[in-house]
């Protein structure tokens, strides 16, 4: 599975992200975005984000509502 690019993603989107402290284990968060914190179009690890609820973490999935 490819990790979605930052062209998919803007404010409002579900998504499923990894944070920092739970890439050992891969266990996935689910939020809102807030902001985009990774500039570049892409990542090989997924787009950072800060999602609404302050947690940050590069996004693995977009949640098809």
């Amino acid at each position: 599975m490819t990790v979605p690019t930052r062209a998919n993603l803007k404010p409002g989107t579900t998504v499923l992200i990894v944070q920092k402290q739970d890439q050992p284990t891969g266990k996935l968060t689910k939020g809102i975005v807030k902001d985009l914190l990774t500039k570049s179009p892409n990542h090989p690890h997924g787009i950072k984000v800060r999602l609404q609820s302050g947690e940050v973490g590069r996004v693995k999935e977009i949640v098809e509502e």
